[in-house]
Parts: C-alpha cells; structure tokens; sequence
C-alpha cells in the first residue's frame, strides 16, 4: 500500500488499509438501514501507471445531490473526478505515474431495500447493478432507478442540516438545480406518492401513513421553505384526484389535509376552509385534517375552539404522541396548567432511532483541502484551543441529549415553565400527582387498617381515553365503579412514585382525565377549593419525572450564571468566559425561551472563537426580527464555512431558508444590492449571487422586486 498517490483536487478523501473495505463495510451493514439511509458513498482505485513499481491505492468520501436517476448520470460525477488527479507538472514529479482505475458510487434505495451500484472501469466501461441486504446482486430496471432517484433527492433535502448527518469528507450538492429538473422531481413524487410510508416517519410519528412519512415531510419542507407552496398545493391537488379516481373519497381526504396546508401556506385560507369542510365530511376521525384545522385556529385566536378539536383528535388517535402534544400546546394556549401537565404526563413515547449511517474502519490517512478564497477571505477565523475548553457541569448538561419525542417533551415542559415559574410548577405538580411523602403516609395508614381519606366519597368512574391495554379483570373492575382501581394500582407498588415503570408505548394515566362532556375532573369534585385528594392524583410517569430533573439542572445553571453575571458588574469587573462555554450558555437561555440572553451569548461565543452553530443561531434571531443587515453578514460567515466543508448546495440548506425569509420581507434587489457593495471581483459575490440567481429561477417569494 503506497502512501504516494496523488490526491483528488478540492475533494475530501479518507484512504483505505485493504482496498474496498469501505464498500464491504456498507455491503454488511445494508440489513441496518430502517429508513431513508445513508449518504452516498464514492470510492475510487487509483493505480500506478507502470507495474510492479507500487500497489493500488483506495480511496472514499460521501456525497449527496448527484442526479441517480441512471448509470450516465452517476458516471458523469465519477468521470469528473477520474479527471481530478491532483498530479504534478513535469516528467520527473513524485506523483506522475498515477492515473484512476476505476470507481463506484453507491446510492440506497429507501423503497425497495436495495444499494443501487454504478461502477465505471478505465477501460472497460460502466456496470451497474442493485444488492440486497444478503448481498446478492440484482439486475436494474426503470422502477428502481425512479425509486433511486427519489430517495437520493429525499435525502439531500431532509438531511441538509441534520445535525446526524455532519460527516467529515461529506459533499453536498444542489439536488434540484434547475426549474426543469423540479418538474422530474414532482412527478416523481406523485409516481410513488402511494409507497411514500414505507420510508418511515418523523420520530414523533408512531407508525408511517400515506400523508405522514419522508416523502410529504420533504414536499412540504422544499416548498414551504422558500414560499412556493402553490407548487405544493397543485402536487397535492392531482393525487387526491387520483386517489379520489382510483380507491374513492376516503384516501382522497386524507390527502386533503396536507392540500389544505399547503393552501394555508400560500395565503388561500377561503380554498383551504372548503377544503377541510369536504375532507371532514367524508373522514371526519382522521386528526391529520383536525391538525390542519387546529393550527389553522390558533393562528387566528380562536384558542377555545382549538382546545375542543384537540381533545376529538385525541379521540381519533390515542396512541400518537403529536395528537397529546398538540392537546398541551392548545391547553398551554389558554393557560390551564393543570389539564397541560397532566396531559403531558399521557403522551405516549417512542424510542428514538438514529440516522441510518453506518461504522466505517478506521482509514490509514485522510485529505480535506480548503479552497484558496476561503483562506484569503479570512471569514473563517483559527480557533484558540484554550476556546474551546468549558466547564464540565456545563459539557455534563442533559438536556442537548434529548432525541425525538422526548426532546418536544421538554419544550412543552419549558414552555409551561416559562408561563408560571419553577415554583408554580411544583406546586401544580405536588397537586395533580402523588408525591412520595404522599405516597408512603397513604400506605402507612392503609397498613395500620385506617381509611386513606374519610372524606372521599366514592363516585362513578370518570370514562377516560385508555392507552394501555389493561387485563380483562382491570377493565371490569374500572367499569364497575369508583375510584377502587387506581386505589389498589398505588397501593400495589413497591417503590417510590420517582422510580416506577414505565413502557414508551403503554400508559396508565389519562390526559386531562376528561368526561363523556369533556369537562375535567376537577370541575366534578363538590369543592374545588381543596384541591385533589390522594384517590384522584395520577402517578407522574418515570420520563416525565427525568424530565422535570432535567429542567431543574438547566434552571440552577441558568440562575448561577446570572447571579455571577449581576456580582461582576456590580463590582465592574469583566466577567470572563471560554467561546464554548458562551455557546453553552447561549444554547440554555434558548431553551428557556430567553432569546435576549441567548443573543448576548453567542455574540460573546463569536467575539472570541469562530462557531458556526453559534452564527446559525444569531442568523435565525435575525431573519426572524427582520434584521436584514446582521443576517447578511452571518451569512457571508456561513456560506464560507459551507465552502470549507464541501456543502456547494445553495438550496435547501440552512443559509437559504433563512435568507429568503428576509427576501420576502425585504424583496431580492436589496440584498443584490448589499452584495454589489462588499467590493470587486470577490470570491464571497460569486457565491451569494447563486442565491440571488435561485430566487429570480426558481420564481421565490420576494423575487419581484
């Protein structure tokens, strides 16, 4: 194995021990893969030009954005960089005698299960085939390459910033560069709209549906993001009419929902409304267009009549997450706290998967080279290692490590602490579930043969959405009466409340506890006054209650910081912090819905190190306050860190959705215009003018003046 090969020009490489192992590593690992997958993977053989002077040499990177949809277009990108050796002029270089042997590129096809392979020799020409997870080879036909297509592009668009896919050596390109190659990928969708729930779900979603899986999420993201949801809209149109054609009214309305959206998207709220009103007509259980209708409410202020379709969506789907959130946003709406938590306490949690990405062995060298502007622009500022220390109570901080369903969890807790306080919040906590002092003074007396509460008074049992499947002999006695059932559940555990089990999918409690005429039970009690009594609390679930220690931990770090911060600049002192542990810090008042703070703390983070995180952050603040200039020069930073990486895509990514929030306030010439005055033939204009050019192309919101 020789260490000489020339390298790929402005193309990251990581050079293999054993030539191909990074593609047997993938072949092994494809039984894995639970949903869209991978990023592409692109290995290359380079070979001396004369033989028996040095072995080959093998090398890989990724890749997304590359047109799959046959063999010549992959091999387009693979002839380019057979074309790319980094080779020296002159007939006595070291690294002459190279040239490129052959090359493979591997895309995975989320439908069919498959890797799809394009392998082009020199000479010998181009092969291209599909293996499946026992690593079989299968002959290509004109269905798979669709599927191939579609799933590359679903990828590149969903994961342009995902935070699990930030690879080292990963290059990303525009998915859909032109207008026309947008009219191939929209009717590629409504080709296979109806495999769309075989790529899986959001982790909020339990199980995949027609309209709620990757395929819809990414439609509604492209176009949503850049304020064209007409297209949107018209893509959704014509499946519903194919489905209304094809199988009937039924899976035509659900399709509705998501036309619906789109026309609330596109500023047609009466289209959207009528819309609904036939959707409803026809599947009126069906808490997607409930959703649609609640959203649609509560940007009007109509948070009442939100939380009455929220509760029938819980209803229609008990076992979602999303349709529990929803219910606590809209009871969040209306400010009753109590009903909030202890619906929160009821929704149903998932256990979170990664990202489909896959272990690759250790390479012997790796080759990332900045290109030549980058450098000379000096955007991109050399990190003090002394920066990027922090404090270990700040690195040990849990709540960053929040995935999935439990991470909108705690911004629904956050959120509620926000409205009322730490102190409120306990207090409303000690109220509606049973505390551990409660617990054990209660099982004390029940031991010593006294009654629990002589005041209680037995009642019929309050029917309640079930999302647990109980025992026949649970469920008989629920229905015979009182409040005996929950009785003899407390006293039957052994532990703490603190410490019971607890099933991601199976729940004991209700949300709200909420009768036949959707009253809570509260208001049944004969005096409110006295609040609950120990047979009417709720046991508090084990993950809301690591929630609830989550939030006190990210609270005392918060007031520490703030108690340090006010002793300082009493005493007029500076108070002295590394870049890491201001974009801690920065990261924590934003979770705690202190955006002031937060701004004040990347700014500091960016005053000292270069973060672009810390950048990402500040640019969403500005887009959203409508801060035009700040967010430009944010995203000059960006867009040069973007160049660093490899990341070329100018849409979607995140630079994009941002700039074009502004674009429609503000309108494209002034950002051009912002741009004309950086100066004269710089590197930065050229980039933010493919923007610019995006905007005029592609028809964004904002474009016309």
């Amino acid at each position: 194995m020789s260490l000489d090969a020339p390298w790929l020009k402005q193309c990251p490489e990581f050079v293999e021990l054993e030539i191909g192992e990074s593609v047997a590593s993938r072949t092994e690992t494809l039984s894995t893969f639970r949903e869209l997958g991978p990023p592409d993977l692109c290995h290359i053989i380079k070979s001396p030009t004369r033989a028996g002077t040095t072995n080959d040499s093998g090398s890989y990177h990724y890749v997304s954005g590359i047109d799959a949809s046959s063999s010549a277009s992959i091999a387009i990108y693979l002839n380019d960089l057979l074309r790319s050796l980094d080779i020296s002029q002159g007939w006595f270089a070291p690294n002459a005698g190279w040239k490129v042997k052959s090359g493979t590129y591997c895309c995975y096809n989320a439908f069919s299960r498959v890797d799809v392979r394009v392998q082009v020799k020199i000479p010998g020409g181009v092969d291209s085939y599909a293996v499946d997870l026992r690593g079989e080879r299968h002959e290509l036909n004109s269905s798979l390459w669709l599927e191939t297509y579609l799933s590359a592009h679903l990828r590149s668009i969903l994961y342009a910033d995902d935070p699990s896919y930030k690879l080292y050596g990963y290059r990303k390109y525009s998915p859909i560069p032109k207008p026309e190659d947008e009219e191939r990928f929209i009717a590629a969708c409504a080709q296979l709209f109806d495999k769309g729930w075989q790529l899986g779900s959001e982790p909020e979603i339990q199980v995949a549906t027609p309209i709620s899986n990757h395929l819809t999420s990414a439609i509604l993201k492209y176009f949503g993001d850049s304020g064209r949801m007409s297209r949107a809209a018209n893509l959704f149109e014509k499946i519903a009419d194919h489905q209304r054609r094809t199988y009937g009214e039924g899976p035509a309305a659900d399709v509705d929902a998501l036309t619906a959206r789109a026309y609330i998207g596109m500023h047609e709220e009466t289209l959207a409304v009528r819309t609904l009103n036939r959707a409803l007509t026809v599947s009126p259980q069906s808490w997607q267009l409930l959703h649609v209708q609640i959203d649609f409410l509560r940007s009007k202020g109509m948070f009442d009549w939100a939380v009455q379709l929220a509760r029938q969506a819980v209803e229609c789907s008990p076992s979602e997450f999303v349709t529990w959130a929803k219910l606590t946003d809209c009871l969040l709406d209306i400010e009753d706290f109590e009903a909030a938590l202890l619906t929160l306490n009821s929704c149903p949690m998932f256990t979170y998967n990664e990202r489909d990405l896959h272990r690759m062995p250790t390479p012997i060298k790796n080759h990332f080279p900045i290109k030549k502007w980058v450098i000379e622009s000096n955007l991109i500022d050399d990190d003090s290692p002394k920066e990027n220390e922090a404090d270990i109570t700040l690195l040990r901080l849990p709540a960053p490590s929040l995935r999935g369903t439990f991470a909108r969890a705690y911004e629904l807790l956050t959120r509620l602490n926000d409205a009322i306080g730490w102190d409120d919040l306990l207090k409303i906590r000690s109220k509606v579930f049973v505390m551990e002092e409660e617990y054990r003074q209660h099982k004390t007396e029940g031991s010593n043969g006294t009654a629990a509460d002589s005041n209680v008074i037995k009642q019929p049992a309050i029917p309640t959405i079930k999302i647990s499947s109980d025992s026949d002999h649970e469920r008989e006695q629920f229905k015979r009466g009182g409040l005996d059932l929950h009785m003899e559940k407390v006293e039957k555990i052994e532990e703490p409340v603190h410490n019971h089990d607890n099933h991601d999918n199976q729940q004991d409690g209700q949300g709200e506890g909420t009768n036949t005429n959707g009253n809570t039970a509260e208001e049944d009690t004969d005096d409110t006054s006295r609040g609950l009594s120990f047979s009417d609390k709720k046991l508090c679930e084990r993950w809301l209650d690591n929630l609830m220690l989550v939030l006190y931990e990210d609270l005392r770090v918060l007031t520490i910081y703030k108690a340090e911060r006010s002793h300082f600049k009493s005493q007029q002192m500076q108070y002295r912090k590394t870049g890491t542990e201001w974009e801690i810090i920065g990261d924590l008042c934003l979770r705690m819905h202190n955006k002031e703070e937060s701004k004040e703390a990347y700014q500091k983070c960016l005053d000292l190190k270069f973060s672009a995180r810390s950048f990402m952050k500040l640019m969403e603040i500005f887009a959203e306050e409508g801060n035009t200039q700040k967010a430009f020069t944010t995203a000059t930073r960006l867009i040069a860190y973007n160049a660093r990486w490899y990341n070329e895509s100018v849409y979607p990514n995140f630079i994009s959705s941002q700039l074009f929030k502004i674009v429609k306030l503000e309108g494209v010439q002034k950002l051009v215009f912002m741009t004309m005055s950086l100066g004269n033939n710089l590197p930065i204009q050229a980039e933010l003018s493919r923007y610019w050019d995006y905007v005029k192309n592609f028809k964004v919101e904002g474009e016309a003046f």
